[in-house]
């Protein structure tokens, strides 16, 4: 079977608070972007094992510690069944906060369920998504969502970006989660997320922020050029996603982005 594993954008991400277990208390929106994807290809094997193949963009990690490996192994501590052979083209740039890692396994965990028919719920393969990663949850609904605790807590959002065309820019740099929250100071936001959602696309400019952005900023001062490009160029909105690198914006109708430097990866969909 073929699964398209398609990426996320965030849209504002507030740092509220460091949690007693490690981790941070996290407000969010995650929406979809259906246009750019990686192709997963899984069949089952005889034999009681996985086998990894990746093509596309080069990855830094090799096949063991790959996401998909481990989903699968998660699936298999779970349930009773066989092997597995997964190909994973990838296309989403990794390191730039568009959870193209999530993305590929949770599409492991879906591809395990329909292949060995295990028939198990929306809230358990939520579940199991969820053991992966913070934001891995998030890509079994795929549809708009107002995500709190890690990431993991999801109530659907209302937001409305029809006929608005997306672009995301990533330059030729990588932030890691690691440096990402290395230099965040958590704060309780001055206006929720959820009501600042309510409002038109256009107010979101000065209020709708992404607590990551200052410092990385200031570490990546291209990953700020994109941004300035992308409304010195028309966007209504424009941010980084997530921990970055990768910046997006919307915009009222079409767009020929223009990147202020090279070596800049950009991917445009109507949505």
């Amino acid at each position: 079977m073929i699964i398209k594993a398609n990426c996320k954008i965030n849209i504002g991400l507030n740092v509220v608070r460091k949690r007693e277990d490690g981790f941070h208390e996290l407000e969010t929106a995650m929406y979809p972007a259906s246009g750019l994807y990686d192709i997963i290809e899984a069949d089952t094997l005889k034999e009681d094992a996985v086998s990894f193949t990746a093509k596309g963009i080069t990855m830094d990690c090799d096949a063991e510690s790959n996401i998909c490996t481990k989903a699968y192994r998660l699936m298999r501590e779970r349930y009773a069944i066989g092997g597995i052979a997964v190909t994973l083209d990838k296309r989403i740039p990794f390191g730039a906060g568009l959870g193209g890692g999530s993305a590929d396994g949770t599409a492991v965990i879906m591809a395990v369920n329909e292949l060995y028919s295990l028939s198990l719920t929306e809230d358990t393969l939520m579940s199991l998504a969820a053991t992966l990663g913070s934001d891995t949850a998030f890509f079994i609904r795929n549809t708009p969502q107002l995500c709190t605790g890690r990431g993991e807590i999801m109530t659907p959002a209302d937001i409305r970006l029809d006929g608005m065309t997306l672009v995301i820019a990533k330059p030729d740099e990588n932030v890691s989660t690691r440096e990402a929250y290395t230099g965040i100071r958590p704060s309780v936001p001055q206006y929720r997320l959820s009501e600042l959602l309510k409002t038109p696309v256009a107010e979101w400019r000065d209020k709708v922020k992404n607590d990551f952005e200052p410092h990385i900023f200031a570490a990546h001062p291209r990953i700020a050029m994109l941004k300035n490009a992308m409304y010195g160029q028309g966007a209504v909105y424009a941010a980084m996603s997530g921990s970055g690198s990768a910046v997006f914006g919307l915009f009222d109708g079409d767009t020929q982005f223009i990147p202020p430097f090279e070596n800049v990866f950009v991917h445009k969909e109507r949505l």
